[in-house]
């Protein structure tokens, strides 16, 4: 009677009578490693001359004209120069782009603090006029209720000759210019030759200075008169009317 083979000890014997955990073959694992995703139909490609970026399906770059664009698949396998070519015009657009909005912000926040322009009013004037014999010369403005004009004027060729200095408002600037009836005046001075202007609107409307030469036009003297006018804001009063 022979005795039974022994049994291998908990863990040993034959190699292929052990399970062991399975493992993954090597083509596996190479197939599962993760791979860049292909760029979709619609991705723009870029010129390889001037490497601007060109639509997908494009023939010829809108840009500068070269024709085959890159497609967007094959910029990863594009020459070196190319993709550097790509990259530099990348940038100089992202540094373009962020300069001219740094300009504009600077302009906007430049604009704000500095408020609005100052525009001189056409009431602050200051000239030397020559007024025919019988004519007139006139500044006008809008004047804002209980706003004030000051100001004065000087015959100055030749010196020592009398000019009118008067003030309409509208209505009697149209009856003045029109010559149907006495137009009637809110400020006159009658003829000098020297003198101050100190006229306060009593309500908004639009105000004409009118400078006139009294001589009769047989004359044939014509007169410079030097006028300096400046507009004054009442804020106190402002918008009575």
């Amino acid at each position: 009677m022979t005795e039974p083979a022994a049994r291998p000890p908990y863990g040993r014997g034959d190699a292929s009578a052990v399970r062991t955990k399975a493992e993954k073959p090597l083509s596996a694992v190479v197939a599962s490693s993760v791979t860049e995703p292909l760029p979709t139909e619609g991705t723009w490609g870029a010129c390889r001359f001037c490497g601007v970026a060109v639509p997908a399906g494009a023939s010829r770059c809108p840009m500068c004209g070269a024709a085959d664009p890159i497609p967007a698949a094959g910029l990863a396998s594009a020459p070196r120069r190319v993709r550097r070519r790509v990259q530099l015009t990348g940038f100089l657009r992202s540094v373009i782009v962020i300069a001219v909005v740094a300009g504009l912000a600077y302009t906007l926040v430049a604009t704000v603090l500095a408020g609005p322009p100052n525009v001189a009013d056409p009431l602050t004037t200051t000239g030397t006029y020559a007024i025919g014999p019988g004519n007139y010369t006139v500044i006008s403005g809008d004047i804002t209720g209980g706003d004030y004009v000051i100001g004065n004027w000087t015959s100055v060729a030749p010196p020592g000759m009398n000019v009118g200095v008067v003030v309409y408002n509208s209505s009697n600037w149209a009856w003045f210019t029109t010559g149907s009836g006495v137009p009637g005046s809110q400020w006159n001075n009658t003829p000098t030759y020297s003198g101050e202007i100190v006229f306060s609107a009593l309500y908004t409307d639009t105000y004409y200075f009118v400078f006139s030469n009294p001589l009769p036009t047989s004359t044939h003297l014509t007169i410079a008169v030097y006028v300096a006018t400046e507009y004054y804001s009442n804020s106190a009063n402002d918008g009575f009317d």
